[in-house]
């Protein structure tokens, strides 16, 4: 028999036309993981689902079927979240593109998505400062989450343990390394790796890794990027070039 999910926590990551009534949605869960769905009808206007599935904003969902496109029963909006808009909208639809990227389909990480949700709750919000940190902090908990992370304090090839003074690097193909004086290579000192590790096993870890994230600079960035980069198989995220278009007009 199919099987029947209700009063599922989620958000629309991307949709579809199907037809000329009804959508495919490829939406985050948080007991479920990314699934994918059919919501037949929503394009209509009289349809009780085409005002509430929007990206970025917090859904309880009810959905069924046994196949790999599942069928959308119900949708309402918990409320509570202002959508966000101009760079912080981007930056939602940047972490929209990591999961449809990196994420399997039916392979829950509740973690993660409860830092989706507190990301996407900065997003909203009019602490701008606090974007970047957000992104970073999201990024990392992703990445450990499905595996692509290395320790953080330790050197990956020695497995040597980081000293607090000497910079390290995270390079895609070596893990962390040490990095000379002179090199210009971005990366952060041996204590702010080992505070994010620490941070990332907290038990609700995105609070924590945003901030130590946010004293981490800019540094963290482009070691982040590279790595996203590398394991997406991509020279530029969509979002990133869109966001680099608009700033170039």
């Amino acid at each position: 028999m199919a099987k029947r999910i209700s009063d599922e926590p989620a958000f629309v990551l991307h949709r579809y036309d199907w037809s000329e009534s009804s959508l495919i949605l490829e939406v985050f869960t948080r007991q479920h993981g990314r699934v994918a769905l059919v919501a037949k009808g929503a394009k209509r206007p009289s349809s009780n689902f085409r005002p509430v599935l929007l990206p970025l904003q917090p859904l309880r969902i009810a959905f069924g079927g046994d196949t790999e496109i599942r069928t959308l029963k119900g949708a309402e909006w918990t409320g509570g979240q202002v959508m966000p808009s101009g760079g912080a909208l981007l930056s939602g639809y940047h972490l929209n593109e990591l999961l449809m990227r990196l994420l399997a389909r039916d392979d829950p990480h509740p973690r993660l998505f409860d830092a989706y949700a507190a990301a996407v709750n900065v997003l909203g919000s009019p602490h701008s400062e606090a974007i970047e940190p957000s992104l970073r902090a999201f990024e990392l908990i992703l990445l450990r989450e499905i595996g692509l992370l290395p320790a953080l304090d330790r050197q990956t090839l020695t497995l040597a343990s980081l000293e607090a003074e000497v910079r390290y690097s995270l390079i895609p193909e070596a893990g962390l390394i040490a990095i000379g004086e002179q090199e210009e290579r971005a990366g952060l000192a041996g204590e702010r790796w080992t505070a994010l590790e620490a941070a990332l096993g907290d038990p609700a870890p995105f609070q924590s890794t945003l901030r130590v994230a946010a004293e981490s600079g800019t540094e963290l960035k482009p070691q982040l990027r590279a790595l996203l980069h590398y394991h997406c198989g991509v020279n530029q995220l969509r979002t990133r070039q869109l966001m680099m278009d608009l700033q170039s007009l």
